[in-house]
């Protein structure tokens, strides 16, 4: 099983949020496990949150997430994923950030690595490693580093669905991964994948962000 110690952190854009790094080759893909190879990439380390997003709305105007009231987040989830946000609102964000939506192949190996694996920590299922079967979302990184993915992802079990994209989507139809806090087991599989209707909001979906390129973090 893979493993890993002393992650370094990197970023990029002008969100200087923390991204980790995803190697170049091959990993088991899909429920089937087909090997497919990618470049090197990086990859948010956790859900955007509510305060990081309200600085993108702040900046540009954005419309703010459907359950936002007087211009802010809910009480006491600044820390939360941001959700209730749509696909293009996901994709605007990474826009301005510099960034991209990351495709299923790149999600899926920050997800799994390269050995297979079922769920981010593993090949069995744990309540105790991620945010399901809940009433809530939680703060990004309440899982960590029990929960965290080969890679030192947070979150990519549970919590909230991500958005998708490269490609992956059609004004009818897009991606999500990771399942979220009121779905189970099955939907938190790091293959599973559920379609859902880019242009709505959901309390249940927020996104992270990719990059072909980033500095370490000094």
């Amino acid at each position: 099983m893979m493993a890993y110690k002393n992650i370094s952190l990197f970023v990029s854009g002008k969100d200087g949020r923390p991204m980790v790094k995803i190697p170049a080759g091959e990993f088991l893909y899909g429920e089937d496990q087909e090997k497919v190879e990618t470049k090197e990439f990086f990859i948010d380390q956790h859900h955007v949150t509510n305060a990081e997003y309200k600085k993108f709305v702040d900046a540009t105007g954005h419309e703010e997430p459907a359950s936002w009231r007087h211009h802010t987040w809910p009480e006491g989830k600044e820390d939360h994923p941001v959700v209730d946000v749509n696909w293009f609102s996901a994709a605007a964000y990474a826009e301005w950030a510099g960034k991209r939506l990351p495709t299923n192949e790149e999600w899926e190996k920050a997800a799994r690595g390269t050995d297979g694996r079922i769920w981010p920590w593993g090949s069995e299922f744990d309540i105790e490693k991620c945010n399901a079967f809940s009433d809530d979302t939680t703060p990004v990184g309440k899982y960590s580093p029990a929960g965290d993915s080969p890679y030192g992802c947070w979150d990519m079990a549970g919590n909230a669905w991500e958005w998708i994209g490269g490609g992956a989507h059609s004004q009818l139809r897009a991606p999500l991964r990771g399942g979220d806090w009121l779905d189970g087991a099955e939907e938190a599989q790091t293959f599973y994948i559920r379609m859902h209707t880019p242009r709505r909001k959901n309390p249940f979906v927020g996104f992270r962000c990719a990059s072909d390129t980033a500095e370490p973090i000094k």
